[in-house]
């Protein structure tokens, strides 16, 4: 069965080429350019995954990212959270399973993304 992403990315280029790579690689993919009404979609779709652009750790990204940890049908829904922030472990202790620094490699963003779903 094929597993359902979201992708949250503003970089419309960045949300178009982890569209089409996920896509090659199975996965039936979400795409979204802006964080509002991605909770509700969530909240009713119910991904495998969720792949999260956040800036920084103040910013709605992390709202989101926490109202999903904090739903309790969606807490064990992994998130990954692309960041340029320079301390990703403030990311990862709010809310993310898992953060990747932009620029990041493929393969890398990839492997982390399987991982995460096979635990």
């Amino acid at each position: 069965m094929r597993k359902n992403l979201f992708i949250v990315e503003r970089d419309p280029d960045i949300l178009n080429i982890l569209t089409h790579i996920f896509q090659d690689h199975g996965y039936v993919v979400t795409p979204f350019s802006a964080e509002f009404g991605v909770l509700e979609r969530i909240q009713n779709e119910k991904p495998d995954a969720v792949l999260l652009d956040i800036i920084r750790p103040t910013a709605e990204s992390t709202i989101l990212c926490r109202e999903i940890k904090a739903d309790p049908e969606l807490k064990y829904t992994p998130i990954i959270a692309l960041s340029t922030h320079m301390e990703p472990h403030k990311i990862h202790s709010i809310c993310a399973d898992k953060v990747i620094g932009k620029p990041f490699d493929i393969s890398d963003l990839i492997d982390a993304v399987e991982s995460e779903l096979a635990e």
